[in-house]
């Protein structure tokens, strides 16, 4: 199935994307793939990565945090300044020790936290994301999680987190239910929250806007 996402459409949903081309080529088969082929399927998809990449501008986990920030960031490895000073700027470091034995990766000196830092348009996170993602498109993301951080790959590792957790029939626009709510969960379930929720329904609302 083809995907109905033109270059003009990408450009009006983000004026200042430098790279449209670039990228409305690389989401043309990931859209058509997953299925995500129908204006109000598309417009949620764009919503949502636009605000996990920053507007296709940030395929790699940005890591280096002051110590304050590590505090609100991560207040229970980070309770105090003191505890926080050691990782203050230390991006591998930290990767190392917050992502530790959780999301399928290995102890600290495994380094797989670093590794295995957020990649993609939808930031993919953890050896074990990386290994199901790669073992679904069949692609070596496991050995190489570098492929993560490209445009072509990154479209499709999205595309096939949102078809594998239903977010197609949570964006279908249906009569008998709540649109809103099926956008606030669909945020839900690529964020694990609702951090950034009013920037997501701006994004839902351009993207719309650029559809028509």
């Amino acid at each position: 199935m083809s995907a109905n996402l033109s270059v003009a459409q990408l450009r009006r949903f983000l004026p200042t994307l430098a790279e449209a081309e670039l990228w409305a080529n690389a989401l043309e088969p990931a859209l058509g793939r997953f299925e995500i082929t129908t204006p109000p399927r598309i417009a949620a998809f764009l919503a949502q990565v636009a605000h996990e990449s920053l507007e296709f501008t940030h395929l790699v986990e940005g890591l280096s945090y002051t110590a304050r920030r590590l505090m609100v960031v991560w207040p229970g490895r980070f309770p105090t300044l003191k505890s926080a000073l050691p990782y203050e700027r230390q991006s591998e470091k930290l990767a190392n020790y917050v992502y530790a034995k959780r999301l399928g990766n290995g102890d600290t000196p495994s380094g797989d936290g670093w590794h295995f830092r957020g990649r993609g348009l939808l930031q993919h996170t953890g050896r074990g994301r990386y290994r199901e993602a790669g073992a679904a498109l069949g692609l070596p993301l496991e050995t190489q999680p570098e492929l993560l951080a490209t445009p072509a790959v990154a479209a499709l590792a999205a595309g096939q987190y949102w078809s594998s957790h239903g977010l197609n029939t949570l964006a279908d626009d249906q009569n008998d239910d709540d649109d809103d709510a099926d956008f606030v969960r669909i945020s839900i379930l690529i964020n694990g929250g609702r951090t950034g929720l009013d920037a997501r329904r701006a994004y839902w609302d351009r993207a719309k806007t650029a559809l028509m």
